[in-house]
């Protein structure tokens, strides 16, 4: 073939090629991601983006695993200003009103055509998301906080391993008799175990709602931590330890109290249901989950993360977001990460899917912190959100480890709170 025709011929093949239909390129969406408790939720979440990617070829879905939920919010804020932010992220369900006053997230309004969709899923967990008329995330990876308990340890005890403290007073009687001693006079199993550290503003909050006291206003402008039954409440967290002796004295760890619950350091304890499955495959040892005592009231404030699109994702990036989230949140996906994970299955529909429905009936713990929705309360969050937790963290550390009274250490938080919440009166 002379060189003449060899060119005609790959102009031809050019020419072709240019009129054939190609591809459409895939929008590309990067999603910030918390791996905040124990499990493979790392695995589970890139399989259930394979499945969605082969369902929906036209878009990419890159997961970064960013660390807990404050790392993410860190890294997802960084990213923003750096002018490199995710499209969409899941974060705290309470850091609505951060992103809100950074201009980082769109309300789910903009981009959803059948606002019905807003009301599949379970109002405690819409609560913290929906401000001033507005839906500004979907509820995805949810909790409450719930009592693990040994029952084994409780028939050791002469307790009765089906019945677990419904009052704090039960909690502490119950608790006298688990502590468990060796020949020394040592504690070997304590009683029961509240983590101090990390998530300190949500077990006070939990302890605050049961004594009968919300701790912020819808507004997010103003929060309730020195009054008197904020107070008590973090007065009875402190005497577990030093007046009853049920509990450890000093901090808890959030990160290393479930493997102290599954190694029988301590016999019963207050977590999150996203550990849930965690402990199911890791106990040796028959275990219960309850709903959390009461004082005045039962109650837990929910938890969690939820799903937020970013306003400087495109528009084509924007409606494929909200694709991946109808996808993540439908109920067959909702059941399925539920039954992988612990949390709480976001909508109604997902626990009548045959999946949910015969583990349910294999697992009945499956169910509790579902059933604890109806005493929930919205997680406090309030402007300047991580601002604040730090204060009541370091409140309730100053408490736990006797540096100062429960009233002195929530004064010093109050006082603080109220100089960064003043600028949103």
């Amino acid at each position: 073939m002379n060189f003449f025709r060899r060119v005609m011929l790959a102009a031809a093949a050019l020419a072709t090629l240019a009129l054939s239909p190609r591809p459409a390129a895939a929008v590309d969406l990067t999603m910030y991601y918390p791996v905040a408790v124990g499990g493979p939720v790392t695995k589970i979440i890139d399989d259930m983006v394979a499945r969605f990617q082969k369902e929906n070829p036209d878009i990419k879905v890159t997961a970064v695993y960013a660390g807990n939920y404050t790392d993410t919010m860190t890294k997802a804020m960084t990213a923003m200003k750096g002018g490199q932010p995710p499209q969409l992220s899941v974060l705290l369900s309470t850091d609505v009103f951060t992103l809100m006053d950074e201009n980082a997230i769109v309300p789910m309004d903009d981009l959803v055509a059948d606002k019905a969709w807003f009301k599949e899923f379970y109002p405690a967990f819409m609560a913290n998301g929906q401000i001033n008329g507005k839906t500004w995330s979907i509820p995805f990876q949810r909790s409450t906080i719930v009592l693990y308990w040994n029952k084994d340890a409780f028939k050791e005890a002469g307790l009765d391993p089906a019945r677990p403290p419904a009052t704090w007073d039960e909690m502490i009687e119950m608790g006298k008799k688990l502590v468990k001693r060796d020949a020394s006079g040592n504690v070997t199993r304590w009683g029961v175990s509240i983590p101090t550290t990390g998530y300190g503003y949500w077990m006070l909050q939990a302890l605050a709602i049961e004594n009968g006291q919300k701790l912020m206003n819808e507004a997010g402008n103003e929060v309730y931590l020195n009054s008197p039954k904020t107070v008590g409440a973090l007065e009875y967290w402190v005497d577990l330890s030093r007046k009853h002796g049920v509990m450890p004295p000093g901090s808890i760890d959030w990160a290393t109290l479930r493997t102290d619950f599954l190694e029988g350091r301590t016999a019963m304890m207050w977590h999150t249901t996203g550990n849930l499955t965690a402990v199911k495959d890791g106990a040796k040892f028959n275990f219960g989950v309850a709903i959390l005592p009461a004082k005045e009231r039962r109650g837990s404030p929910t938890g969690g993360g939820s799903f937020y699109v970013f306003k400087n994702a495109s528009p084509e990036q924007q409606k494929a977001a909200v694709k991946f989230i109808q996808w993540m949140t439908a109920p067959e996906r909702a059941a399925e990460w539920s039954i992988k994970t612990g949390y709480v299955a976001v909508s109604p529909a997902a626990y009548k899917t045959p999946a949910m429905e015969a583990y349910a009936k294999d697992f009945p713990a499956a169910t509790v912190a579902r059933d604890q929705l109806e005493y929930a309360v919205p997680e406090l969050s309030v402007h300047e959100n991580g601002r604040i937790y730090k204060f009541v963290n370091d409140a309730v550390q100053a408490a736990v480890t006797g540096s100062q009274k429960p009233s002195e250490a929530l004064s010093s938080a109050q006082q603080q709170a109220d100089r960064v919440l003043r600028a949103y009166k």
